[in-house]
């Protein structure tokens, strides 16, 4: 029983971590276009990183709750709308994660791109944890 409990936290873990690199991938690809674009826009790294991250919220819910979560996405309704707004509260947590790490670093001397390297690492744990055990408990 346990390791059948294990192999499907495994498989789920595994379509998360793919859901993930598919939207860290537009999260990045906006950060990159931004930080280029960035002197002519007047955007610091902290918001370019906080624009791509946001896109990459929208994307990781498709991606999450089509093909990572499926047997507990919730009905349609309530039951739903509640489940998005945990997702989005738990993607806000990633936000201000991810922000704060690239902006200290900014701030630090760091080259932003290490630095969203650093918060992309803590911002999947945080994710990944409150998703699994509250989004879609």
């Amino acid at each position: 029983m346990v390791a059948a409990i294990r192999q499907v936290v495994d498989r789920r873990l595994t379509r998360y971590l793919l859901a993930s690199v598919g939207a860290l991938a537009v999260d990045m690809g906006t950060f990159l276009a931004l930080l280029t674009l960035g002197p002519s826009l007047e955007l610091a790294p902290a918001g370019a990183s906080a624009s791509g991250y946001a896109l990459g919220i929208a994307a990781h819910w498709l991606m999450s709750s089509r093909a990572v979560f499926v047997g507990s996405l919730a009905e349609r309704g309530v039951a739903r709308h509640r489940q998005k707004v945990l997702f989005v509260a738990s993607a806000l947590i990633g936000l201000a994660l991810t922000t704060g790490i690239v902006g200290a670093g900014d701030r630090a001397g760091f080259d932003p791109r290490i630095a969203k390297l650093a918060a992309i690492g803590v911002s999947f744990s945080v994710t990944w944890l409150l998703r699994s055990r509250i989004v879609f408990r």
